[in-house]
C-alpha cells in the first residue's frame, strides 16, 4: 500500500499529507498552489531598482522634472479619491481574508512575503471601474495603506499560478513605490472618462493638473505595468503562468481554446515588427494612451525579453 507523503508548500509552508496520485500533481491545501521539490525564494531586502523596466524609469524620471510635482498631485488626490475608493469597495466588493477566499489570501501573503512588504488589502468585485460592466481585469492603489481588487471573473477562469501572478503583479505596484502618481493617474482616467466631472466634489478638479502633467502622468501610468509585470515574475518565479494570465486577459472567454505557443509566436512577431518600423511603434503608442492598461501581447514580448536576455535569473541569483 502506498503510504501518504509529508510535502511542506514551497510557496505558503503549509504542511500537506497527500496520497500518490499518479494522474496529476498534489495540490496545496491553504494556497491551492502545485506542491514540488522546487526551492521558491523568498528576498529579504529586494531593491525594485534592480528590476524596473527603464520605461518606467525614463517616464518616472521625466514626471518627477515637473517643478512641485508631489505637492499637486497630493493636493489633487486629497480632494477626491482615498476615503471615496475605501467606501466604495467596502460597500459593494468582497473583502479577502483567512475566512474568506483563504486561498485567494494565501497567495497574497505569498507575493507580500516574497517581495518583502506589508499585506496589502484584497477585494473581489464583479465590476471593472474603468471599463464599466462585467470586468476581467485587478488594478491596486491606496496611499495611507495599499489595497488590491481583482475582479471576480479573473478568479473564475485563471488558474491558481496564473491569479498568484495577477496578485504579485499588483503587489509590485506597492513594492515599487508607484502608489501616489498611480491613485493619480487612476483617478484622472476616471475624470476623463466618465461624468463624475459634473459633480459639485469632482467639478475643476482636473484644471489642477496642466496637460503637460496629465500626459507626463498617463505616459508613465503604461510604462509602471511592465515594471508590476517583471514582480509579478519574480513572486511566481517560473514565466508561462505570468504569460497565460496576460494571454486570456487578451483573449477573454476563448481562453480554453487558445494555444500558448501560438500567443508566444505572436508576442515574438509584434515585437519584431514594433522594433524595426516607427509607425508601428507610433500607432502602438497612440492605441496604448486610449486604454487603462498597456497592450498584453506588448506585455508579454517585454516578459520574454527579459527572461531570455538572462536579466530575470541574475536577479533571482543575486539578489538575497
Amino acid at each position: 500500500m502506498n503510504q501518504r507523503q509529508t510535502i511542506r508548500c514551497r510557496y505558503c509552508g503549509q504542511l500537506n499529507q497527500v496520497e500518490p496520485r499518479p494522474e496529476g500533481i498534489p495540490i496545496c491545501g491553504r494556497c491551492r498552489l502545485e506542491l514540488s521539490d522546487a526551492p521558491h525564494k523568498k528576498f529579504r531586502s529586494l531593491d525594485p531598482h534592480v528590476y524596473v523596466h527603464p520605461l518606467d524609469s525614463q517616464a518616472l524620471a521625466a514626471l518627477k522634472a515637473i517643478p512641485g510635482i508631489d505637492p499637486i498631485l497630493k493636493k489633487f488626490l486629497s480632494l477626491t479619491y482615498e476615503r471615496y475608493f475605501r467606501v466604495v469597495f467596502m460597500a459593494s466588493c468582497v473583502k479577502v481574508s483567512e475566512r474568506q477566499y483563504p486561498h485567494l489570501h494565501a497567495k497574497l501573503e505569498i507575493a507580500a512575503k516574497t517581495l518583502g512588504i506589508e499585506t496589502p488589502d484584497l477585494f473581489i468585485s464583479v465590476s471593472d471601474p474603468f471599463e464599466g460592466g462585467l470586468g476581467f481585469n485587478a488594478f491596486s492603489s491606496g496611499l495611507e495603506k495599499p489595497f488590491i481588487v481583482v475582479n471576480s471573473l479573473l478568479v473564475e477562469r485563471l488558474t491558481d499560478e496564473e491569479l498568484l501572478s495577477i496578485i504579485a503583479h499588483e503587489a509590485g505596484h506597492v513594492h515599487s513605490q508607484h502608489m501616489l502618481y498611480r491613485a493619480a493617474a487612476i483617478i484622472l482616467v476616471l475624470l476623463t472618462r466618465y461624468a463624475l466631472m459634473a459633480s459639485p466634489i469632482t467639478a475643476g478638479i482636473s484644471t489642477l493638473l496642466s496637460m503637460t502633467v496629465q500626459a507626463a502622468l498617463l505616459n508613465w501610468y503604461h510604462k509602471s505595468e511592465l515594471s508590476a509585470d517583471r514582480a509579478a515574475l519574480l513572486v511566481v518565479q517560473d514565466p508561462r503562468p505570468v504569460q497565460t494570465a496576460l494571454m486570456k486577459m487578451a483573449g477573454g472567454t476563448l481562453a480554453s481554446s487558445i494555444n500558448y505557443e501560438a500567443f508566444i509566436a505572436q508576442a515574438r512577431a509584434f515585437d519584431e515588427s514594433y522594433d524595426e518600423h516607427v509607425l508601428d511603434k507610433v500607432w502602438t503608442l497612440l492605441a496604448a494612451a486610449q486604454s487603462a492598461h498597456p497592450f498584453p501581447v506588448w506585455r508579454v514580448s517585454e516578459i520574454l525579453k527579459w527572461v531570455e536576455r538572462g536579466d530575470y535569473q541574475r536577479v533571482l541569483d543575486q539578489v538575497s
